[in-house]
This record gives structure tokens, C-alpha cells and sequence, in this order.
């Protein structure tokens, strides 16, 4: 099972490069189900995989023009300290069981995964629903859409994702971005988001660093690739594939967590 992980470790960053997203939804499940590790933990790690990825993936982005800078700032600064606060403070105060009766055990793994699955599921629906591509980037709300950015830092935190999968509808439906700018706007904040939400982990937990960092390469491998193959695909197929992909992943996992 772990040659598998390793395997599909690389098709991380391919799906990052090529969709600007999705990394998170594809390591944390990879982490838990294939390399048995703790959710918290697989959280964690995801974080760093995601991050120093999203990293190669935004200078690529650069060098095509396809990074809005100043909704990236606007953004990811307000969802910058809204993902370290909650990797730094609450998710270690969560219990480990949340609540227990007779009938029913909440515990602190099913919150954490549950969650991550109900908003994949929510977001993949903005994704899939046909709309118009803006023809203007500009048309966005500065003080709303930093809002928007600290809500997406809280429930990034919570589930430990790079949180591209709620990161590209706000910025297609709020900042009216074209897919492709929006995928590259999303890795410049995805980068900065995971890697310090990462440094509040590193801080709580003993972090594997030799197997953190041989992933790593891997999904980096994948985003160079990924990246080269989105140029000449267009927006509209982008993102209903990504879409689609979100809620077919939010579904299995949300159902394998309810079954269990």
C-alpha cells in the first residue's frame, strides 16, 4: 500500500499544477488510508507537501502572467493569520472525544475528516453549476473578499488542507477571475496559507522529516508536469473536471467515514 501512496503522491502535484487545487483532497486521504498515519498528523504533513508544491507551482504561474498579485494579497493575508491561530491554537484544544452516549462517539478524527469532506462536497458545487466566465478581473469587493479569505484560513486550518478546493470558487465567484488565474492565484496563497499553518505543527508535533521530504519531491515532480499539460485545455474544461473530481472524492470519504 505504501508503493501505491508513493505512486500517487505524484499525481498530487499533478492535479495541483494542472488545477490549482486538489492537492489536499488527494494527500490527506493518501496519508490516512494508505501510510496509516494519524489524521491530525496526515493533516500536518499535508500541509508541507501542499505548500513547498503550490511554491514551484506559483513561480511557473509567474512566468505565464497567470498570478493576480494584488487579489493574492488581498486574499491570503486575513486567511494567513486565521490558519496559523487555528493550526497553533484550537486544534489542539479539540478533545480527542468530542462526545460520547450510548449510541453515538464524536471523536476528534471523525470532526476533522467529516468536515473536510462537507466542504468539498459544497465547494464542488459552485465549480460544476454553469456560468459565464468574467471578461474583468477587477471586479471584486477588497474588504469583503478579505472576509471571505479569514473564513477560508479557519475551516483551512481545521482540516489541514492547502485549501485550493474553497480558495478557487471564492476567487471565480467573488474576485469573477478566469479559471486559469484563478488556479495560479490560488497556488501563490495556498503556499504561504499551508507552509505557516505548518509552522504552528511543527512547534506541537514530532514531524518525520526524511519521509516528509522524499513526498514532497515527488508531488513536486508532478506539478512541473501538470503545469506544462494545463496550457492547452481551456477554463471551462478545467473546471468542471475539477469539480467533479472534488465531489466524487467529498462523497467516498464522507461515506467511508459514516460506515465505518
Amino acid at each position: 500500500m505504501e508503493v501505491v501512496g508513493y505512486i500517487s503522491l505524484f499525481f498530487v502535484g499533478l492535479v495541483l499544477g494542472t488545477l490549482g487545487g486538489g492537492g489536499s483532497i488527494l494527500s490527506v486521504p493518501i496519508l490516512v488510508y494508505l501510510f496509516s498515519i494519524d489524521a491530525v498528523m496526515a493533516s500536518a504533513y499535508s500541509l508541507f507537501i501542499v505548500g513547498t508544491t503550490s511554491l514551484v507551482g506559483t513561480f511557473l504561474k509567474l512566468n505565464v502572467q497567470m498570478v493576480n498579485l494584488r487579489v493574492g494579497i488581498t486574499f491570503g493575508l486575513p486567511s494567513l493569520i486565521t490558519i496559523f491561530s487555528t493550526r497553533k491554537w484550537l486544534i489542539p484544544a479539540i478533545p480527542e472525544v468530542i462526545l460520547q452516549t450510548e449510541s453515538i462517539i464524536i471523536t476528534k478524527r471523525f470532526l476533522i475528516i467529516g468536515l473536510f469532506a462537507v466542504l468539498m462536497i459544497l465547494a464542488s458545487l459552485t465549480l460544476i453549476r454553469k456560468r459565464k466566465e468574467s471578461q474583468s478581473e477587477q471586479e471584486y469587493s477588497g474588504p469583503y473578499l478579505m472576509g471571505v479569505g479569514a473564513l477560508t484560513g479557519v475551516l483551512t486550518g481545521l482540516v489541514g488542507a492547502g485549501g485550493g478546493f474553497l480558495i478557487i470558487p471564492a476567487l471565480v465567484y467573488f474576485a469573477k477571475m478566469g479559471f486559469k488565474t484563478a488556479v495560479g492565484t490560488t497556488l501563490l496563497i495556498i503556499t504561504v496559507n499551508s507552509l505557516f499553518g505548518f509552522m504552528g505543527d511543527v512547534i506541537n508535533y514530532q514531524i518525520n522529516w526524511y519521509f516528509l521530504f522524499s513526498v514532497t519531491v515527488l508531488a513536486i515532480v508532478g506539478i512541473v508536469v501538470g503545469t506544462h499539460l494545463a496550457v492547452n485545455v481551456s477554463n471551462q474544461t478545467l473546471r468542471c473536471f475539477f469539480g467533479w473530481l472534488v465531489l466524487g472524492i467529498g462523497t467516498l470519504i464522507l461515506a467511508k467515514e459514516l460506515l465505518v
